[in-house]
């Protein structure tokens, strides 16, 4: 167990077998934290793909590759959270640079500390990878995740981008921490 998970949480490596909770667990958080930022039609997608979903989940694990992917667990509620990071999307990738593609917790399940021992565990993995630095992608009107990930060492370094999502044009902000920080 990580220590620093709060009591009764564990972190632990993501298998096949938690695919189909996980996909459901995205569709869930992007249906609450994105409610208003994206078209309601996507989000609706989202919800309708998840068992495609966690089908390309379990062939990816399968393949194996580099991405590491982790997930938080409680008695009880069972599955509670989800974390994907390895090396960056974009090419050429810098030495030593990774990418944190997703990090969600369970709605109910925010503020209860499993998206810090998330983040806590990523960044200890990524450390001991020698990744020096992480950057993410996070939505611009996404207040709440913008300020997690700013108490979790990473800041915005300017660059925007955006995705279209049913004819709508969202945009996103790259931040970037060096894990070894805080």
């Amino acid at each position: 167990m990580d220590h620093t998970a709060p009591p009764g949480v564990r972190i632990r490596n993501m298998t096949a077998d938690d695919c189909a909770a996980v996909t459901l667990l995205r569709a869930r958080g992007w249906r609450a934290a994105y409610t208003g930022l994206v078209p309601g039609t996507y989000l609706d997608a989202v919800e309708r793909d998840v068992a495609e979903d966690a089908e390309r989940r379990r062939a990816s694990l399968a393949r194996g590759g580099p991405l590491v992917n982790l997930v938080a667990e409680r008695p009880g509620p069972g599955l509670i959270g989800w974390a994907c990071y390895g090396p960056l999307h974009r090419s050429p990738a810098p030495p030593g640079r990774g990418e944190l593609y997703a990090l969600y917790v369970a709605p109910e399940q925010i503020g209860t500390g499993a998206g810090r021992a998330l983040m806590a565990e990523v960044l200890a993995r990524a450390a001991a990878e020698e990744l020096r630095e992480l950057e993410l992608w996070v939505l611009r009107g996404n207040v709440r995740a913008r300020r997690f990930y700013e108490r979790a060492g990473f800041g915005a370094d300017g660059t925007e981008e955006s995705f279209e999502a049913d004819g709508a044009q969202v945009p996103e902000v790259r931040y970037v921490r060096t894990p070894g920080d805080r």
